[in-house]
């Protein structure tokens, strides 16, 4: 646990000594959280990310959930970031073995900045690389009483393109449209709207066969790419 404890370190050092206090509120009101920033935008954080990644590279599957979660952890918005940077860039360890971590993140997240991140580059790997052991979990997803796993479950198909499930797709998105919440609302129509790019077809005769259940926002979203008719 000593290289975790000085993995925490560097991430920390190294962010506090990139930060910008002038940028951090301005950081912070976007997301609309109460989580501290740095004020380190992307570009400051690359270089820290890399840095992890040469002088801290998880071995085995234990160390690589170790050091996410170490990072994780810490108290400032830019360190959940690198986490996640750190759980994206090791590969090798993107298994499904690695979806209750996953999970927890989301949980834990509960913010779209984070919740997005795992969602449409994690599981989407999990779901699109090793559908059997993945799916099943997922599926749970879609009926979760936590908002935010609903709405990875929608959207972990983002960017998938040919390989999208989309019997999964169209069945997630119908199960959630009585839903007011915005969050969802929107994964509805950035889910659709994404597929759309593959098979707008498909979109719009989805979007057609559930008139009246989708909601305007979703529908809007949806629609953008693939006709001005669709969806009225």
């Amino acid at each position: 646990m000593r290289a975790m404890a000085r993995a925490r370190a560097y991430v920390s050092g190294a962010l506090e000594m990139a930060a910008d206090p002038a940028k951090a509120p301005a950081m912070q009101a976007y997301m609309k959280t109460d989580m501290p920033f740095f004020g380190v935008q992307k570009a400051g954080r690359t270089p820290i990310l890399r840095q992890v990644l040469a002088d801290f590279a998880p071995t085995s599957r234990s160390e690589y959930e170790d050091l996410v979660l170490a990072l994780w952890s810490l108290p400032h918005r830019e360190e959940k970031y690198i986490a996640l940077g750190v759980a994206r860039a090791s590969k090798s360890f993107v298994v499904p073995a690695s979806l209750p971590l996953y999970t927890r993140l989301i949980v834990e997240g509960a913010w779209w900045d984070l919740v997005d991140e795992v969602a449409t580059h994690l599981v989407r790997e999990l779901v699109v690389r090793h559908p059997l052991e993945s799916w099943p979990e997922v599926d749970r997803w879609i009926d979760a009483e936590d908002l935010w796993l609903r709405r990875a479950a929608i959207i972990c198909q983002v960017g998938a393109k040919q390989a999208t499930d989309e019997v999964r797709l169209f069945r997630f998105c119908g199960k959630r449209a009585h839903e007011p919440d915005f969050f969802i609302r929107k994964a509805i129509g950035w889910a659709l709207r994404d597929y759309a790019k593959t098979e707008p077809d498909a979109v719009a005769g989805f979007v057609q066969s559930h008139q009246g259940k989708l909601s305007n926002l979703s529908l809007r979203e949806a629609t953008k790419h693939i006709g001005n008719s669709v969806g009225r």
